[in-house]
């Protein structure tokens, strides 16, 4: 197979359109989120909810985030798992995955010794689920080893462990408690239980066609990774060592790319794979919210700032609901505006206010 011979600019606008941020704007929830194979769930709401950041980066104002739970909790055309919100197609993947690969080493141990706080889990929530955690009773045996963040967190651990194998899956929310049930009553009929093999293949693949273009391997992080492993076909971009794989279902894209602007969440995955995101459009990019405010270069949340096919600034911004203000503290060019640029930047701006029901205010507000 030969391999193909991107431009920078070739390979920037195959990974804006495959994550939907060229034009025209996608219209459909269920299907923006198949696309893009899952959205990620952080409780950081500076501005609002990633999840919700991101949906409306490709949906714009038409989106409203009870949409969203709607699909969650009601029709069950989406599902939550641990961390992330996903297509029920890819649960079966996800599963195959979790089950022969433990994130911990003593992870298969722990689960051996706490059996029967397994079996009584489930037991529980056949007769009475969907439950909160609270309602359910910590029957383990042995605690969770950890001396950190999850130190004595036991129930949490043993439900996620269940939820991430597909023993138990979770059900809704009452706030940022999750409710957990039997898998059966939560997934659709009929997914199929896959191998590893299949699974990895599965997961490779949708991840390319989400992505667009993509690196074979690197180093993996704890959380979904950006690496495509042998899915699609061979590439090489112009000036950026390595190898790289392309969907080549978007190989024509940059001879019909349409681009806009958009303000994206720091979670986005566009950008989330911060070496992906310099090599491919030299943005450098670092979430701040952990660093005292006197180190920061661009704010607590800053929102990195897409014009189409390129990032070109960071946009610090805070939402204040008590004031009822969107405050624009600074919007960071990474390259001098334009006068198009800076108009353009400035509506999508005004747009996430008044998605978010804010007036504008602040020293750098438009």
């Amino acid at each position: 197979m030969s391999v193909h011979q991107l431009t920078v600019e070739q390979a920037r606008r195959i990974a804006v359109h495959a994550q939907l941020l060229d034009r025209p704007r996608p219209t459909d929830l269920v299907a923006t989120v198949e696309r893009l194979t899952f959205l990620q769930i952080d409780p950081t709401a500076a501005i609002a909810p990633s999840a919700d950041l991101v949906l409306w980066s490709r949906l714009g104002n038409s989106y409203d985030p009870a949409q969203l739970t709607r699909a969650l909790e009601h029709d069950r055309t989406l599902v939550e798992t641990v961390a992330y919100i996903r297509s029920p197609r890819d649960v079966p993947a996800v599963i195959a995955e979790a089950r022969e690969t433990d994130p911990y080493p003593f992870m298969a141990q722990w689960l051996a010794d706490n059996d029967s706080f397994r079996r009584d889990i489930l037991a529980r929530l056949e007769a009475d689920g969907p439950l909160l955690s609270r309602d359910i009773p910590d029957t383990s045996v042995v605690p969770w080893p950890s001396s950190g963040w999850t130190n004595n967190r036991n129930l949490t651990k043993m439900l996620e462990a269940l939820a991430l194998r597909g023993q138990v899956a979770i059900a809704g929310r009452k706030g940022r408690q999750r409710y957990f049930d039997l898998p059966e009553r939560v997934y659709p009929p009929g997914l199929p239980t896959l191998t590893l093999e299949e699974a990895v293949r599965h997961r490779n693949e949708r991840r390319l066609a989400a992505l667009g273009i993509a690196r074979p391997t690197g180093t993996v992080m704890p959380g979904e990774h950006s690496y495509a492993a042998d899915a699609g076909e061979p590439a090489e971009v112009e000036g950026v060592p390595g190898t790289w794989r392309v969907d080549p279902a978007y190989l024509d894209v940059p001879e019909r790319f349409e681009g806009r602007t958009a303000l994206l969440s720091p979670f986005d995955r566009l950008v989330h794979d911060r070496s992906r995101a310099e090599q491919l459009f030299g943005f450098e990019y670092i979430l701040e919210m952990y660093k005292p405010a006197q180190q920061r270069r661009w704010g607590y949340f800053a929102l990195p700032i897409l014009h189409h096919d390129r990032l070109v600034g960071k946009l610090d911004a805070r939402a204040d609901r008590k004031a009822g203000t969107l405050v624009v503290d600074a919007v960071h060019e990474d390259v001098p505006f334009t006068k198009r640029v800076r108009d353009d930047v400035h509506r999508e701006i005004a747009d996430l206010a008044a998605w978010l029901g804010l007036t504008l205010s602040g020293p750098a507000a438009p």
